[in-house]
């Protein structure tokens, strides 16, 4: 299996950087070829994974290719065009481009080429041999959901906690942390980040043994706070504002946009010594909503991001929500969801997450009910861990 997982001294000795494109304008290429791909894929209603994986495809791209050599709104057309053939959400490679034509201006589509079709159709051959066909890609929403469920505590502000760090998550994919690290460790990350903002401590959990410390030490293990808080900052640097351009324009030191960091500055450093890189957006981006009133029993996520917010839909009734299979959405609510229903879910996703998941009477029982899983062999030298489920 190919690799891809790098450190960040790899991350700045891209084949971009080759070609003379400096660091900083490197993470902007890859953030603006993100935000594109997660707009189209939400006008499309196309779901969360579909557009994750098509972000996936395009940072792992240009690990091989310049920005100079591939125009990145051509390749982003191409990453969701595969991925949705990859995740059964298949689109139509003209609908995608009809798309993309009303968001970029003249200058930018016209690096689609005279014939833009032709282009994405040559490129998706280029993008396939590049990720070695390695087309199944895993992301932080499933881990996210199974670590909430074996937490124990007050289930209101549980709810906010997976409702803010399923929100980092979203915002995550503007960033190379799926470059650094695995899904699983990043869901770990951002859930300690939401459980410091929203005030969730985590006490007790399900599967508890004497050994585990902290509740992730039962999913993954050798997870350092110099590790998490590095992950952390690189988060809320998509929140930061960018540097004054003059110092009467200079805000004063405690007034700025980003939510305050649970952890502290002089540790920010990555687990094998390098320094954490930062790179600020263009315009500012809003504070991030810690406010949203918590929805009835099942968990809503908020439409919350630094993208632009659109209107919320109607949960229920003839809407472009797909209901859970052998669910009617056109009954009404059941019982047990009565009360007012929500009003935000996250991006681009067709119906709510499944919380907490169904699961059959006959079945086994969770795999932490007997004791830890047994060891496997280390995924990374420095991480070992134990695969979940």
């Amino acid at each position: 299996m190919p690799r891809w997982y790098y450190d960040k001294k790899e991350l700045r000795n891209t084949p971009s950087a080759a070609d003379g494109i400096d660091y900083k304008n490197e993470m902007r290429y890859r953030k603006e070829g993100a935000r594109f791909i997660i707009d189209t894929g939400m006008k499309m209603d196309l779901g969360y994974n579909t557009t994750a994986t098509g972000v996936v495809y395009f940072h792992r791209f240009y690990m091989f290719h310049s920005f100079k050599q591939f125009p990145r709104y051509v390749t982003a057309c191409c990453c969701l065009f595969l991925a949705g053939k990859v995740e059964e959400t298949p689109k139509k490679c003209k609908d995608i481009i009809k798309i993309a034509k009303t968001k970029l201006n003249d200058q930018k589509f016209a690096t689609f080429g005279d014939d833009p079709k032709e282009e994405v159709m040559t490129l998706e051959r280029i993008l396939l041999q590049t990720i070695k066909f390695d087309l199944q890609v895993e992301h932080p929403y499933q881990y996210l959901l199974k670590y909430a469920k074996c937490l124990n505590g007050d289930k209101l502000k549980l709810q906010k906690m997976v409702q803010m760090a399923w929100t980092f998550v979203n915002d995550s994919l503007c960033t190379t942390l799926c470059l650094q690290w695995e899904p699983e460790i990043i869901a770990v990350a951002l859930m300690y980040l939401a459980g410091k903002l929203s005030k969730f401590e985590v006490v007790d959990w399900v599967g508890r043994l004497p050994k585990h410390y902290r509740w992730w030490d039962m999913f993954v293990e050798d997870i350092t706070m110099d590790l998490l808080e590095d992950i952390c900052h690189q988060v809320l640097d998509l929140y930061s504002k960018p540097a004054a351009k003059s110092p009467s324009q200079s805000p004063p030191p405690c007034s700025s946009n980003r939510p305050p960091s649970p952890v502290s500055q002089q540790n920010s450093r990555h687990s094998n010594g390098n320094e954490k890189q930062t790179v600020s957006p263009e315009t500012p981006l809003p504070p991030i909503n810690t406010k949203i009133p918590p929805p009835s029993d099942i968990p809503q996520f908020p439409y919350q991001t630094f993208t632009n917010v659109p209107p919320p839909l109607a949960p229920y009734g003839p809407s472009t929500f797909s209901a859970p299979v052998g669910a009617s959405h056109l009954a009404g609510p059941p019982p047990h969801m009565a009360g007012p229903p929500p009003t935000v879910f996250p991006p681009y996703v067709t119906h709510p997450p499944p919380f907490p998941a169904v699961v059959a009477p006959n079945a086994p029982p969770p795999f932490y009910s007997n004791g830890p899983p047994p060891p496997t062999q280390p995924h990374n030298s420095h991480r070992p861990y134990f695969p979940p489920g």
